[in-house]
């Protein structure tokens, strides 16, 4: 049963990051820093794969550690997204697209690692009393939210239609 669970994870996992990348693709450079609800679609498209970075990641001191980030300086900066204020920070495509890989392949790497032990336990976050089971939804759940928002602006603004991506990734 555990490794059905962790193939149909995966799968979900890669689903909806390839939605999300389709939104990136898709966005004209016009309106990468245009608003979507309260932030730009670039800060947007940054604080979903941050939170889901730190979701996959044991705690908050464990996503600073990781070679991405230490590698990275300039574009993590100050950690706003951990910060309870509206971001201020842009991102370009090109790093959002690096940070897209590096957050695919730790899915890939945290959710195969996972055994039954692992999945029960709480999920390290104070402010998510749950399991990491049920982190591992929580968080594919973050992810395709935000992709939604970004594919209902490009429908509206630009009339560019997002693919649905119903299991795995689908370049």
């Amino acid at each position: 049963m555990i490794d059905l669970f962790k193939s149909l994870i995966l799968d979900q996992y890669e689903a909806t990051i390839c939605t999300l990348h389709k939104c990136i693709e898709a966005c004209p450079d016009a309106a990468w820093n245009l608003p979507v609800a309260n932030h730009k679609f670039c800060q947007v498209v940054f604080h979903t794969f941050f939170f889901m970075d730190l979701y996959l990641g044991k705690n908050v001191e464990a996503l600073r550690n990781q070679p991405f980030h230490k590698e990275n300086p300039d574009f993590f900066r100050n950690y706003e997204e951990m910060i309870d204020k509206k971001p201020e920070l842009l991102y370009d495509k090109p790093t959002i697209n690096r940070y897209l890989d590096h957050c695919r392949q730790k899915a890939v790497e945290v959710v195969r690692a996972e055994m039954e032990g692992s999945l029960t336990k709480r999920t390290g976050f104070e402010w998510l009393d749950f399991s990491r089971a049920e982190l591992h939804v929580y968080n594919i759940r973050h992810i395709h939210h935000h992709a939604a928002q970004l594919s209902l602006r490009l429908r509206l603004d630009f009339d560019t239609d997002i693919p649905w991506c119903k299991s795995g990734w689908r370049a």
